[in-house]
């Protein structure tokens, strides 16, 4: 046993909830983002201000036209597999194999594909790992073990963990059309710490196909949280803080909460709020990007994949126009709310002595 553990250990395999819970699946959103996620924000940019470099076809592939765009969100497979393999430390070549094994696993995934990719990649990168320099013609065995396990494994069970995370993203949007204002609170709460948290809450929105209602409501989770923090430590964090908070992550806060869990209460009490607002109000739904719903106020990714969903459902003769109700409900949910509702309730935490001045200093 301890042979095995020191073979793992030199080989940098380190099978832990950190590395495959954390470290991977906050690699497989940052994939997303810099491929499904900016193709999305490339096209909306091109259409709205019609650029005709950015509206018009660059490429054919198989009789495929495909726009600057279209190019990076075709590659969202392999981005993601090469950011987790990225995460797991893996070698060269493995971590090049990695492009086609992402591909094969977002195909056979279909709309569940990120989760395939998830488990595809982890699984390939670490058997690839396993072989990596262990004979003289490496340059032939790791690739070819890498790919084919990864392209096995794709076949395997991509195509089932693809219908799964699928069917509990329907079931949690179904519950969401059909209880609004229970599952607001839920999603909202839920999704919003998860933000925060070291986990991807753009990942695991991802995985699940979060979209329309709980979509929405996922936005307003993730908004309170960012917002939230951004304008109760603004006395402690100035402006840089409110910045790199209110437009880069809460999870700046996740020292100070471990030594403090009570400064949490006032942002996620905003989002136990804001969601049943976004859902039964406002009714804004996340018709973008299902990773969108997961982002927050991040680089306005959230409000951006709301309004590329508002684009969309036009296009699709779902919806007429964007009213000035639409822009009020994005606004009031993703900034205003947030701001005086955390606010408020961070006033109480305050006087009730649970939090006390420093506390959220970064």
């Amino acid at each position: 046993m301890s042979g095995f553990k020191a073979f793992l250990k030199k080989k940098d395999i380190e099978i832990s909830l950190k590395r495959y819970g954390i470290d991977a699946l906050g690699a497989m959103a940052q994939g997303l983002f810099c491929s499904l996620l900016i193709g999305t924000i490339i096209n909306t940019v091109g259409t709205q201000f019609k650029i005709p470099f950015l509206t018009t076809t660059v490429a054919t592939v198989a009789g495929i036209e495909y726009t600057v765009g279209g190019i990076a969100m075709a590659m969202s497979g392999p981005a993601m597999a090469v950011a987790i393999a990225h995460a797991l430390k893996c070698p060269p070549l493995v971590l090049f194999s990695m492009i086609s094994v992402g591909f094969a696993a977002n195909a056979l995934g279909g709309a569940g594909g990120p989760l395939a990719v998830l488990f595809v990649a982890i699984l390939s990168a670490e058997i690839g790992k396993i072989v990596s320099k262990e004979t003289k013609v490496d340059i032939l065995v790791t690739p070819l073990v890498t790919i084919g396990t990864g392209i096995f494994f794709s076949w395997l069970i991509a195509p089932a963990l693809g219908s799964a995370a699928m069917w509990l993203g329907n079931i949690i949007m179904w519950a969401t059309d059909l209880q609004p204002f229970l599952m607001g609170i839920v999603v909202s709460v839920v999704v919003g710490m998860a933000l925060t948290l070291p986990i991807s809450s753009a990942a695991i929105c991802a995985a699940l196909g979060l979209t329309g209602l709980a979509g929405g409501a996922a936005v307003a989770g993730c908004s309170a949280q960012m917002i939230g923090f951004a304008i109760i430590s603004f006395k402690e964090n100035k402006w840089g803080g409110l910045v790199s908070q209110g437009i880069g992550t809460s999870m700046l806060q996740m020292g100070n909460i471990v030594k403090n869990p009570r400064i949490w209460i006032a942002p996620t009490l905003t989002s136990a709020i804001t969601g049943p607002v976004a859902t039964c109000i406002f009714r804004l739904k996340m018709n973008g990007e299902p990773i969108s719903s997961g982002m927050g106020t991040c680089g306005l990714v959230g409000q951006i994949g709301v309004y590329s969903g508002w684009l969309k459902d036009i296009a699709e003769g779902t919806k007429t126009a964007v009213t000035a109700f639409d822009w009020t409900g994005l606004v009031m949910i993703s900034l205003v709310l947030p701001a005086i509702l955390s606010l408020l309730f961070h006033l109480f935490a305050k006087k009730m002595k649970w939090v006390k001045d420093g506390d959220l200093k970064l």
